[in-house]
């Protein structure tokens, strides 16, 4: 073997390891080992001869095993209990031939000594078997007696301890198996253990033992537990006091690999005056008792270290630890030899040595890959160090380290030491680095966070101080027209949202439009829903604006007008991310809405306009005559009549000086402008996209289809009235159809263009009295005939056509606006 290097011999392949088990290599009787490829299978191998001696079958996959301290049981952890079986079914009768292969035993249910689910990990104490289990809210800890009498005989149920678990963010890796180790006062191990204990028990020194766990344990000579959990936590538990429980001692932060102990002194007596306990991701914390007279006092000194991570396994002999990361086996050497540790000379400036953790956080690299399971080391006379292996393939090998002579590491120990610790420093500068870029992202992203927040606290306070009056710096604007889809048309509304304020809207809002129908069929049952489209957007600065569409009302119908209510939604979900956004919010809180502006939709926006009639001719051909008397006696002869549907009609009189002054038209006359003037303007905050007016010159004639398909003429004449001061000249807009929800509909788009033109002109025109009493007069005479209409005494069939009655008398009768 070369000076320097380890050797690596294969002695048997298993395959490759399962993933529902745990992966295993541990000692059991006389030279046996026990090993678990993370399947169903416990192996048992014999490393004096290098064979396969036998192999158990279980139920369920392997999790943990451990050997009672009288080396007669074997007992084994699945994820659904604990199995016991006697280990002398496991040693080949002298009939057995040794060619013929390894035993295999099926184990089943009958040897279920213990149901518990979830179990970790196993801990034999003396004739106490406890198990380490994960429920929904803690982890359990649960002693059992163990039965001498047979090995199918269930164990009795002496205690249970419980210890809650943190939360489920930081317990994240439930599969991790946990670590159970026991630990002594001085040398007093249980009278029934091997003559050589396993790596999960270890006699501390009683100065140690007592400052840990207290004078009580230590008075009582009690075994006490140590508990790694996969949150970090370690913490222990007396076996032998009343009222005990389970308490933390330290918290690693990551989940716990191994617990250990060391002998820190060659007059230690076999004692270990150091805790040791390693986390996944290779930070390490060593725990002695200090002593009077150096810094610190005489209490409990821990030291925190790290070593290069992942931890995938480890195991210690007196004063070294090996472990894996899986691309390499590393090995600490926790108190180095060329400190001194041999003689009593300069005491105290080797504690100082000892109390620093550099040479504890320099591992050293024995160049073997893929270790996943270690078994405890043996060292022979000679010093040599051999390690028994489980690779990722499955593969078991030994692997046999170099010794070590004193004057070797007094030769190296110095360069070595000092390359260590420049290494060290490189390393300690480049995390530093690391971790301030980091910290500068994190710092970069927090401010502008704040900043975009602040633009929200802005545009909140700038849409919130406003009235319903004013126009507000952001707003909603519209257009409507029609398209044909799949052979269906329908009318679409393009809404158009503008930021006039100085203000950007980053992410997390969104537009959100609501379209309600202001009227609805009886066929509907009288009731109007409404419908909400969302559509989030971000990055809208000043002076931009960001456009969408969305259906209002299909071709037939007729539920007009239409109102648009647009607001903003700003969501924190949304604008923080769900990676930022990581404590639960309140809905409440957590979103709000600024309301914008109110568009309305009504039936003038949604004519479709056609060509108007041809006006009638003059003279007629004689074949146009000839045709006409041929249709009409057709129709006689069968007894027939040109059956023409009925039409309705309403009118609104407006003064041509009114027109003339509110549009700012020349002199002449305004009938014309009039009817181009209602079908293009924006009334409501909306405008209809139309390529081209069509209308009659001479007779101010557009024709058209309704939303409900009923065909309407709007007509504009000029008509001379006598009124009592003097003549005037008026504009008569009438609205014709087959549909009385067409004529209604219209009527009233009608009045509410000229109603917001009287407003724009603020006309201070004086009505006459007169002309106000004769108009109450007949609105009461009118509010009569309705209130008849609707009386007990009327029938059903007799109240539509009072109020059809009532409403033509108000649209052939209005008033005249001035």
């Amino acid at each position: 073997m070369m000076e320097g290097r380890c050797a690596a011999e294969s002695w048997a392949e298993f395959g490759l390891l399962g993933k529902s088990g745990s992966s295993l290599v541990k000692c059991g009787t006389g030279t046996d080992v026990f090993i678990c490829t993370g399947g169903e299978e416990v192996y048992v191998f014999t490393a004096q001869e290098k064979t396969l001696r036998a192999v158990l079958q279980m139920p369920a996959a392997v999790r943990d095993v451990v050997v009672s301290h009288d080396e007669q049981l074997l007992f084994v952890a699945c994820w659904s209990g604990v199995y016991c079986v006697n280990v002398q079914l496991l040693v080949p009768s002298f009939s057995h031939d040794a060619g013929s292969g390894p035993t295999e035993l099926k184990i089943s249910t009958e040897c279920l000594v213990a149901v518990a689910d979830r179990v970790s990990s196993l801990l034999v104490v003396g004739s106490v078997l406890l198990t380490l289990c994960r429920t929904d809210a803690s982890w359990s800890l649960t002693l059992y007696q163990i039965q001498r009498t047979s090995q199918s005989d269930p164990c009795d149920l002496l205690a249970s301890f419980s210890l809650p678990l943190v939360s489920p963010k930081v317990q994240s890796d439930t599969e991790s198996r946990c670590v159970l180790v026991c630990v002594y006062p001085g040398d007093l191990m249980p009278a029934s253990s091997p003559p050589h204990p396993p790596r999960s028990h270890y006699p501390l020194q009683p100065l140690l033992f007592r400052r840990l766990f207290g004078a009580e344990a230590a008075l009582s000579k009690s075994p006490v537990v140590l508990c790694g959990l996969p949150d970090g936590r370690l913490s222990f538990l007396p076996l032998r006091i009343p009222g005990s429980r389970l308490r933390i001692l330290h918290s690693l932060e990551q989940s716990v690999v191994f617990v250990g102990a060391s002998a820190v002194m060659e007059t230690d007596a076999g004692c270990a005056g150091c805790l040791i306990a390693l986390g996944k991701q290779g930070r390490a914390v060593l725990i002695r008792a200090g002593r009077a007279g150096l810094e610190g006092g005489g209490g409990t000194r821990f030291t925190l270290g790290c070593v290069p991570g992942p931890v995938e396994c480890a195991c210690m002999d007196q004063s070294r630890v090996y472990y894996s990361t899986g691309s390499d086996l590393l090995m600490v050497d926790l108190w180095d030899g060329s400190s001194g540790t041999a003689g009593r000379q300069g005491d105290k400036e080797d504690e100082a040595s000892r109390s620093n953790p550099a040479a504890f956080l320099t591992p050293i690299s024995l160049n073997v890959s893929g270790v996943v399971a270690l078994h405890q080391p043996a060292r022979s006379s000679a010093g040599e160090v051999q390690l028994l292996s489980l690779s990722v393939r499955g593969r078991l090998q030994s692997i046999r380290l170099p010794v070590r002579t004193q004057e070797d590491s007094l030769s190296k120990g110095p360069s070595s030491q000092v390359g260590r610790s420049v290494g060290d420093i490189l390393s300690a500068i480049g995390d530093i680095c690391e971790r301030a870029s980091v910290l500068k992202t994190i710092i970069r992203s927090k401010n502008q966070i704040l900043k975009q927040l602040n633009q929200v606290v802005n545009i909140s306070f700038l849409l919130s101080n406003r009235s319903e009056s004013d126009l507000k710096p952001v707003r909603c604007r519209g257009s409507v027209r029609w398209s044909r889809l799949l052979q269906r048309d329908s009318l679409n509304l393009t809404c158009v949202l503008e930021n006039l304020s100085p203000f950007v809207l980053e992410r997390g809002w969104t537009l959100s439009v609501t379209v309600l129908p202001l009227s609805c069929p009886l066929e509907a049952g009288g009731e109007a829903s409404s419908v909400n489209y969302s559509f989030p957007f971000s990055g809208l600065g000043p002076g931009e604006s960001v456009e969408v569409s969305l259906p209002v009302a299909a071709a037939g119908d007729a539920s007009f007008p239409v109102t648009v209510t647009c607001s903003l939604l700003f969501s924190l979900w949304r604008f923080l991310g769900q990676e930022e956004a990581t404590a639960p919010l309140d809905l409440q809180s957590a979103c709000f809405s600024l309301p914008l502006n109110t568009l309305t939709v009504d039936w003038l926006h949604a004519l479709r306009l056609s060509d108007p009639p041809a006006p009638a001719r003059s003279s007629s051909s004689p074949a146009d005559l000839l045709q006409g008397f041929i249709s009409s006696r057709q129709l006689r002869c069968r007894g027939g009549q040109a059956s023409r549907p009925e039409e309705y009609s309403a009118r609104v009189r407006v003064s041509s000086e009114l027109l003339r002054d509110a549009l700012g038209l020349a002199p002449g006359s305004p009938r014309v402008s009039l009817l181009e003037w209602l079908l293009s303007e924006g009334c409501g905050g909306v405008k209809m996209e139309r390529k081209g007016i069509k209308t009659d010159g001479s007779s101010s004639v557009i024709c058209g289809s309704a939303p409900d398909n009923a065909t309407v003429k709007l007509t504009a004449e000029e008509v001379n009235v006598e009124e009592k001061t003097k003549p005037l000249v008026i504009v008569e807009v009438q609205v014709k159809s087959s549909s009385v929800a067409a004529v209604c509909g219209l009527h009233h788009a009608v009045l509410r263009r000229i109603q917001t033109l009287l407003q724009k002109a603020g006309s201070s025109r004086m009505v006459p009295t007169t002309d106000l009493r004769l108009a109450l007069q007949q609105a009461e005479e009118q509010r009569g005939q309705v209130w008849e209409a609707s009386s007990v005494g009327v029938s059903s069939g007799q109240t539509p056509p009072l109020l059809l009655r009532v409403y033509q008398q108000l649209r052939d009768g209005p008033l005249l606006i001035l």
